[in-house]
């Protein structure tokens, strides 16, 4: 039991680290699972690599608290609403619609499809020099988004067509997708982060709630903990990885994180070209 929970421990880590840096969680997932096997089904293993997000997603909310939750009480004002989170959750549901509408219906297909490394380590490379190639062209050219109020419905639907990439074909890397496709569009790295950030909580708490309705709840006591810790785990280290992301991207771009998924997509095409 503690050699399992020391592997959910590892899981967390790895998810939290992953999930917001623009590097494929489910990259490193795989590569992971190769080495470190959890001792479960392939059901739940299925179930505990997407509904782990869960504790990321809670990382969000505290961290970006002020930025998303739209009721609000003042001393002399009483209790209110601040409209313009309102009119931003209405632009991060827009730009969840094309992922969600593809994804419940085409979920199990395209896993079935596209769920194998020669796709994530292609994906994975194809995104990394895209980050390098947009970002060096982005080099002398000022945003045209710098705050979140700036972004408007039609830009929500163009990031959200970009996160469809990464709801088809795995180490796409949500937040690698949806941070790129802003930066094609002129939305400043801070600002796309953040939208990157707030994105996740619907399509992450949709998506595991689809998890684990296939799954059925029926969780075993050692299966329970796991989960628990992978999440617990998860949410503090996405604390930590958020607020890194938010002071790195102020003073730099995004051309690391390039050359990483380069390197990355070449080390899980040589592992499992080798092994398979």
């Amino acid at each position: 039991m503690m050699i399992e929970i020391l592997k959910a421990i590892l899981f967390g880590i790895v998810e939290g680290i992953t999930e917001w840096l623009p590097i494929s969680s489910t990259g490193h997932m795989i590569l992971l699972d190769e080495f470190i096997r959890l001792d479960v089904s392939s059901e739940f293993m299925e179930m505990f690599r997407v509904v782990i997000q869960l504790g990321a997603i809670l990382a969000v909310v505290v961290l970006f608290f002020s930025k998303i939750f739209p009721f609000t009480f003042d001393k002399t004002k009483g209790p209110f609403i601040k409209k313009d989170i309102f009119v931003l959750w209405f632009k991060i549901i827009v730009a969840c619609i094309p992922a969600a509408i593809i994804g419940v219906l085409f979920d199990d297909v395209f896993e079935e499809l596209f769920y194998n490394y020669q796709v994530v380590a292609a994906m994975l490379i194809l995104f990394g020099i895209l980050f390098i190639v947009i970002e060096k062209r982005n080099q002398n050219l000022k945003p045209k988004i710098k705050s979140l109020s700036e972004i408007t419905y039609t830009t929500a639907i163009w990031i959200g067509v970009f996160q469809l990439i990464a709801a088809i074909f795995p180490g796409t890397s949500r937040s690698g997708a949806t941070i790129l496709g802003a930066l094609l569009i002129g939305v400043s790295r801070t600002v796309a982060a953040e939208f990157t950030f707030f994105l996740a909580i619907p399509v992450m708490l949709g998506a595991s709630l689809l998890k684990l309705v296939k799954f059925g709840l029926a969780f075993t006591a050692t299966e329970a903990v796991i989960l628990l810790v992978g999440m617990v785990v998860a949410f503090i280290v996405s604390i930590v990885v958020i607020r890194f992301l938010m002071d790195f991207i102020k003073k730099h771009n995004f051309i690391v994180f390039g050359w990483y998924r380069i390197i990355l997509g070449i080390l899980v095409l040589l592992y499992f070209g080798i092994n398979g």
